[in-house]
């Protein structure tokens, strides 16, 4: 009696294929080098540029300064209790994203993500060093490892890992003094965090660009699973017109369409698929594939936009015989779209008002309860007060407290007989106030006085407040 082998489970893992992208020419392809060159050049060279912002600055033009709690942009200051500030710019790039999305797909993905940017030079190197795609797929199917194999990968492999050194050193010149701090990384002397730093964004770039690429996008990134939400059937994607390229044949061939199958869509394409197949998660609408099925038509001479930007709406649309649709009207300017650029003004708007109107001088009052009043000789009851007095200016200025409110209630300044202290520049101080009530006064014999704290900045009369509570005895 025979018995049958049960068969062995098959693995759902799919070793990955790598991709070769071919060399390819057109106004998308130009678009994502402009945009490259303009992304790296700010990216790299931002943290060489210098603002004058006086002598107790510094003078390094886009800084995230940890260690003195301030974000500094040319000539705008953010201190730790604006992170409104930081909040309403990661709103406005939200909705941007959504914008975008809405009305030209995953656009950001195929243009400016850094992923994209970085993989687009890697490749770039990559092309330089082993040649276009079919030399570059020999090499790859190329078992033995001789001499030349050898000396291609290890200068490409030598050429990525300087981009990727050059990106995460980059990295951290924005947190200190970029002079400063790569004279102490070429001297060993910097500290260990920003060796650390270097070391992984250095390891992550080299691996993401030139192992992971689209894989990064497909598994890794969650926008592809997101965008769905954000795009209808308006939304301009990659498409392909199959009531115009079907079905495939010879370019002789009266009875076929405009598609030739010649596969240029596909050997461009980053991410390795067919856009014929219809619309795909693993597109990046970079565009790419349009250039190379123009460049194809252009040789044919057919009419161009056989693979180009199109909405779900234009099939039904063109294949009665309509012209297409105009993009701008269509598309672009439409009540979802419209509605996610009004709320980005908006919140553009509140950022920059709130940005011109926010005061040099600021002040937080603390009670100190502990405890929560004092009783003097004289009978004169004091109430102590912690007030942190914020100096934005790039001098030292003198600052006067004052409160008004009970008339009977005085101020007293520690450490100092006189109304005013010197607050140091850029910086918050920490001084201690005593607020008297003198003995039999109401706002010694009762329980809660409200009275306001009034800080002037003498130099150029500006003035804020707060309101806080005195103590008595609650008689």
């Amino acid at each position: 009696m025979s018995t049958v082998e049960p068969e062995e489970p098959k693995s759902l893992y799919a070793a990955r294929e790598p991709i070769f992208p071919r060399r390819v020419k057109g106004n998308f392809r130009n678009l994502k080098w402009v945009i490259m060159i303009v992304t790296l050049g700010i990216y790299y060279l931002t943290p060489w540029l210098r603002w004058d912002r006086g002598p107790n600055l510094p003078d390094q033009a886009v800084l995230v300064d940890l260690a003195n709690r301030r974000f500094f942009f040319f000539w705008i200051e953010i201190w730790p209790h604006e992170f409104y500030f930081i909040a309403g710019l990661l709103i406005m790039a939200g909705l941007g994203l959504f914008l975008f999305t809405s009305a030209l797909g995953r656009v950001w993905c195929g243009y400016a993500c850094p992923q994209t940017v970085w993989t687009d030079l890697f490749i770039l190197v990559e092309r330089w060093i082993e040649g276009d795609r079919n030399a570059r797929l020999r090499l790859h199917r190329q078992k033995k490892l001789d001499s030349r194999k050898a000396r291609l990968r290890a200068t490409k492999w030598a050429a990525w890992l300087l981009i990727a050194l050059a990106t995460g050193g980059a990295w951290v010149f924005y947190f200190t003094d970029a002079p400063t701090l790569l004279r102490d990384l070429v001297t060993l002397s910097a500290h260990p965090v920003a060796y650390t730093t270097i070391g992984v964004l250095t390891a992550t770039t080299f691996i993401f660009g030139g192992f992971m690429r689209e894989q990064v996008c497909i598994y890794m990134c969650p926008w592809p699973r997101i965008q769905g939400a954000m795009m209808d059937e308006n939304t301009l994607t990659i498409g392909y017109r199959d009531w115009r390229g079907e079905p495939r044949g010879k370019a002789r061939d009266p009875s076929a369409g405009d598609c030739v199958d010649c596969m240029a869509c596909v050997n461009v394409c980053p991410m390795g698929i067919d856009i014929r197949n219809g619309q795909q998660m693993e597109c990046i609408t970079c565009g790419l594939c349009i250039d190379a099925c123009d460049e194809m038509m252009d040789k044919l001479g057919r009419k161009r936009g056989l693979v180009a930007y199109l909405a779900i709406s234009d099939e039904e649309w063109e294949t009665t015989g309509n012209a297409a649709k105009s993009v701008w009207r269509h598309h672009i300017f439409r009540p979802r779209t419209m509605l996610y650029t009004a709320l980005w003004s908006l919140v553009g708007i509140a950022l920059v008002v709130a940005l011109f109107i926010r005061d040099d001088i600021s002040l937080t009052v603390a009670p100190v309860r502990n405890p929560v009043y004092v009783t003097l000789s004289d009978g004169t009851i004091r109430n102590t007060y912690e007030l942190r007095l914020r100096n934005k200016h790039g001098e030292d200025r003198r600052f006067g407290i004052a409160i008004t409110g009970d008339p009977a209630l005085r101020v007293a300044i520690e450490g100092t007989p006189y109304g005013s202290v010197m607050v140091p520049a850029d910086e918050t101080m920490l001084q201690r106030v005593h607020v008297l009530a003198p003995a039999g006064s109401e706002a010694a014999q009762g329980d809660l006085t409200e009275f306001r704290f009034w800080v002037e900045d003498l130099s150029n009369g500006d003035r804020v407040h707060k309101d806080s509570t005195f103590n008595g005895r609650g008689e």
